[in-house]
């Protein structure tokens, strides 16, 4: 079994402590402003979802069975995001995503967390740096059980059962997946 490092909880950890430094050495005489950034509906993670969907099987008795039941959702990920200004130049940026749902997969609600602070090195260009973090978010389909008639019944891989891989092998083809989980944003912009 491969050793896992702890590197992302590590800069998780530094992003958060950074947040609040910042909020310890903001001047509470200034008042903070909130604004919303961003609001959107469905990520990455929403489309591979939808993806599974494509396809089906056939039955022994000739009927088709279409996965696309299993992994529609009456509702998809919704992301809203905010910043929190606490200085002219920084701010707190901070938002979740709803998650979603269908019958074979499921996207935890998730949590942003972050910062950003800008310069001005001349008084026509802005450089800017971010950094995000998201908590939560994970992708994971989920099994079917199959009946093999004779051969018993099994948990399976849904999208995989009607093929030639044996029952206890499709298992290893379940999707999980993360979303992006940290974001480096670094931005220069000049005006003229």
């Amino acid at each position: 079994m491969r050793e896992r490092s702890n590197i992302r909880g590590g800069l998780c950890t530094a992003v958060l402590l950074a947040c609040v430094s910042l909020f310890a050495s903001a001047a509470t005489a200034q008042e903070w402003t909130t604004s919303l950034v961003d609001v959107h509906q469905g990520s990455s993670l929403s489309d591979k979802a939808r993806g599974l969907g494509n396809g089906g099987y056939e039955l022994q008795s000739g009927s088709w069975v279409s996965f696309s039941r299993w992994y529609h959702a009456s509702w998809v990920d919704m992301h809203v995001d905010f910043l929190t200004q606490i200085t002219p130049d920084t701010g707190f940026l901070w938002g979740f995503g709803t998650g979603e749902q269908a019958e074979k997969y499921r996207i935890e609600p998730s949590l942003k967390l972050g910062f950003l602070t800008q310069t001005h090195p001349n008084p026509n260009s802005t450089l800017s740096l971010s950094v995000t973090t998201t908590i939560g978010g994970n992708l994971t389909e989920k099994p079917c059980e199959a009946d093999y008639g004779a051969f018993g019944t099994y948990s399976v891989n849904c999208r995989l059962a009607a093929g030639e891989t044996a029952p206890e092998e499709t298992l290893k083809y379940l999707v999980s997946a993360r979303p992006e989980t940290m974001r480096l944003w670094l931005n220069y912009r000049l005006t003229f």
